[in-house]
């Protein structure tokens, strides 16, 4: 499985896409942590925004999905090779409660500066997360992503990435506190209080549910999305599973509920 992988993260890579802002950190990267985290010589911990990516094993709870966690390690300290890393700020705090440094990464080489981000999605050892810069960087990213979904490349090409089905809110629930795409048929939206509800099912207490807080509204009628429009139309969405009654994804997004090809 590992030997698939690395063949795949071996892909000519995508040209390089603007996201980021200015620049806060450069250095050369001496210990990989995880798919989206390593150590620069200086000792500062960077952590890759705007991905997910699988976490790796524990030594004592054996997970048959944990091989993708050391894959997509692989596949980002093969990036590092020879190249200088630049950071550059993602968000208006250039790093987290932890200390670590987090933004978007770039090898520099002959070709100029090439995003890290970019080249996992594009090689299917990440997924976009739910805050991925702005709306054009986003979207971006999506196409990446969509990219390598399409052509079952890196972790797609095994169950890992496979979106659930919302029809089945028991195996979308036993995800609970992952990271994970969800696919099915809105069948209403509702409101109540400061909420919108996109139900996929006609049971709020144990069917899959989708919240959009109505000050986020905005942003999603910005992009075209308008959510009371959802109904009827299968969609797929991405975030952190839940509990409330049913299975849960917040979404805060607009980026965050892709329409299915080919839905009417």
């Amino acid at each position: 499985m590992v030997g698939t992988f690395t063949a795949a993260a071996e892909e000519r890579p995508p040209p390089a896409i603007a996201c980021g802002g200015a620049i806060i950190a450069r250095g050369t990267a001496t210990r990989v942590l995880d798919g989206r985290g390593f150590v620069l010589a200086d000792g500062r911990e960077v952590r890759l925004s705007g991905i997910e990516v699988p976490p790796l094993p524990l030594p004592d709870r054996p997970d048959p999905a944990a091989g993708g966690g050391e894959a997509a390690r692989q596949a980002l300290a093969a990036k590092f090779a020879g190249s200088e890393i630049v950071l550059r700020q993602a968000e208006a705090q250039p790093t987290d409660r932890y200390g670590r440094l987090v933004g978007y990464g770039f090898r520099t080489g002959p070709d100029g500066e090439i995003l890290l981000q970019s080249e996992l999605l594009a090689a299917g050892f990440a997924r976009v997360a739910t805050r991925a810069g702005d709306r054009a960087c986003a979207m971006e990213l999506l196409s990446r992503e969509n990219g390598a979904r399409r052509g079952k490349l890196g972790l797609w090409a095994g169950p890992y990435y496979e979106s659930l089905d919302a029809e089945h809110p028991a195996e979308v629930l036993a995800q609970r506190g992952r990271f994970a795409l969800v696919e099915g048929k809105v069948v209403s939206v509702r409101e109540s209080g400061p909420i919108i509800y996109v139900n996929f099912g006609r049971h709020w207490a144990t069917d899959f549910t989708v919240t959009i807080l109505k000050r986020n509204a905005r942003s999603f009628l910005a992009a075209g999305l308008e959510p009371r429009k959802l109904a009827d139309r299968r969609v797929l969405v991405r975030g952190w599973i839940e509990e409330r009654g049913g299975p849960q994804i917040e979404a805060s997004r607009p980026e965050q509920i892709e329409f299915i090809e080919g839905d009417k």
